[in-house]
């Protein structure tokens, strides 16, 4: 259930589905947690659901400046959430900070918003995806390995930290820069505080061509881009990006948010092949 916090500009959840952004809080387990839901002035008669997860040390406000997402959801009429993660991370297993030491329940966080947001706009499981950066690809991964809330999952610069040994079938798209040298594509620690050690980027992929019972890929060389791309049994699709000379970035995010420790890389617009992927989602 949603609450309103008098002078913490929260807001309620309005039955007229006012366009804009609000910020709302939902209880979990007792512990109030915040996110952002930005409504388009038109939805499409069936709205999709983006939900938008930030990386480590950012947040729900810097990911809706960052990456564009805004501009998508007034363009297609879909809706986007921004969860908050406590502390400026997400407990996506091993990773990361003061949310995974203290066992967070961000799965149990992120499903709450979900279902709110599906029953309030009628948002159908089938049209409903996620996305994150960073620490956020991390918590997405762990979404995906844990719970069938998502049609479809697009991770950037993030890996898998988490064990991951059931999941339900998921389209997944995973952007990656090679030269990340915090979440490193060969799976090999990385640099930072927080020193992440999951698994190659390879790997990852391979694990969801398995769940999803693909065939072997087709791998597309136009540099500095390799897409790797297997379309698998009920239409799902599993497909990697890998951006030579990009590291630890949202690819063509705005410069009025962090898009990572490096600069975005030009090569292309991940949030314009996000979309395309998790529209082109036909289950």
């Amino acid at each position: 259930m949603s609450l309103a916090l008098a002078g913490c500009g929260l807001a309620r959840p309005s039955s007229t589905h006012a366009a804009g952004t609000e910020v709302r809080a939902i209880d979990v387990g007792g512990v109030d947690r915040e996110f952002r839901v930005h409504i388009p002035r038109k939805r499409a008669r069936e709205s999709d659901l983006v939900v938008v997860i930030h990386g480590g040390f950012g947040s729900a406000e810097q990911a809706e400046a960052a990456y564009g997402w805004n501009e998508v959801a007034e363009s297609e009429g879909l809706i986007v959430a921004y969860p908050s993660g406590k502390g400026v991370a997400w407990n996506a297993g091993t990773c990361c900070g003061r949310a995974a030491h203290n066992d967070v329940d961000d799965v149990g966080f992120v499903a709450a918003m979900v279902a709110e947001l599906q029953e309030e706009y009628g948002v159908s499981p089938d049209r409903t995806f996620a996305t994150g950066m960073s620490n956020g690809a991390m918590m997405t991964y762990r979404l995906a390995c844990e719970t069938d809330l998502f049609a479809a999952i697009a991770p950037v610069a993030g890996t898998i930290v988490t064990g991951c040994a059931d999941p339900s079938p998921t389209s997944v798209l995973h952007i990656h820069g090679r030269d990340d040298e915090r979440v490193r594509y060969d799976g090999e620690v990385g640099s930072g505080a927080t020193r992440v050690d999951g698994l190659a980027v390879e790997e990852d992929v391979a694990l969801w061509r398995a769940v999803d019972a693909c065939p072997e890929p087709q791998v597309t060389a136009k540099p500095p881009l390799t897409t790797t791309t297997a379309n698998c049994p009920e239409g799902r699709t599993v497909s990697l990006i890998a951006i030579d000379g990009a590291g630890h970035q949202w690819p063509g995010a705005s410069t009025n948010g962090l898009s990572g420790p490096d600069p975005a890389s030009t090569a292309l617009d991940a949030t314009a092949v996000i979309w395309k992927f998790f529209d082109g989602w036909k289950g």
